[in-house]
């Protein structure tokens, strides 16, 4: 018996100072995404611009909403009949610090918008210094082909509450932009966080990293019950899923543990 299957990729690459040559790399990148069978591709945190250590150069280049970024996004998406999901840096109220945000991008432009919530200030970084944190808000959700996304940042996965908050919008796939930085256990932390997410919520988890050195690179798609389906490893590259659009609800059937809850998430 055969199910009705949506492609799902994540497209890992190390984006750079060059706003041009992000882009140019997005575009190839997408193309084999589409040339795969991806319906969305997701591409990394600050696939827009990335330099590190961070400097005032983040925010020379960080765009508004409708910038170059977003507008060649919008036309690939409709080139390619994809979502196109990718971090970008976003112009902030104060001029001096930037928006970490997370874009969903089809042809008719942004479908939804996602600021990360939880900055990282650990293992030595602070990325509050440069970034700004975004305000709790309903999450921004998109729909392709009756499967319901929602958006989330790489530090975003050491906290469970940001994945409940879309679990409790009933997303089936969760998205996850990152850099996830290396360093001693992280490529553990990162793998067992992902497929955590997953279990705990009984939803797809589709994560694109940057590859190393800076990053751990392993962008990966973990289905409902944790199993990974496709990894990249440390490549520059894409892996697709072609997920069953009825597993989510087949899983959830099974394990009820939403449904099981005496918790609540709730704003500090």
């Amino acid at each position: 018996m055969s199910h009705e299957t949506l492609g799902i990729a994540v497209a890992q690459f190390a984006p750079s100072a060059s706003r041009e040559g992000n882009l140019a790399v997005i575009s190839d990148l997408a193309r084999v995404a589409a040339d795969r069978g991806a319906d969305v591709v997701v591409f990394p945190e600050y696939s827009s611009y990335f330099i590190d250590p961070f400097d005032p150069s983040l925010a020379e280049n960080a765009e508004d909403l409708d910038g170059s970024f977003v507008r060649t996004l919008t036309a690939l998406a409709a080139e390619l009949d994809l979502v196109v999901v990718a971090g970008l840096l976003e112009k902030a109220d104060d001029g001096r610090r930037v928006r970490n945000t997370v874009v969903a991008v089809g042809a008719g432009g942004i479908r939804s918008v996602y600021r990360k919530l939880h900055l990282y200030d650990a293992f030595g970084q602070r990325e509050s210094d440069w970034v700004e944190p975004g305000e709790i808000a309903p999450p921004q959700l998109f729909e392709v082909r009756g499967l319901r996304f929602g958006l989330m940042t790489c530090y975003d996965l050491r906290f469970p509450e940001v994945s409940r908050t879309l679990a409790d919008a009933r997303v089936d796939v969760a998205l996850v932009p990152a850099e996830w930085v290396r360093g001693p256990l992280k490529e553990h932390h990162w793998t067992t966080l992902l497929s955590a997410r997953a279990i705990e919520n009984t939803f797809f988890v589709a994560a694109a990293d940057h590859p190393p050195p800076l990053g751990v690179g392993h962008s990966m798609i973990v289905d409902p019950q944790g199993v990974t389906l496709v990894q990249v490893g440390t490549a520059i590259d894409v892996a697709v899923a072609h997920v069953d659009l009825a597993a989510v609800e087949r899983v959830r059937r099974v394990n009820p543990a939403l449904e099981l809850r005496r918790y609540r998430v709730t704003p500090r």
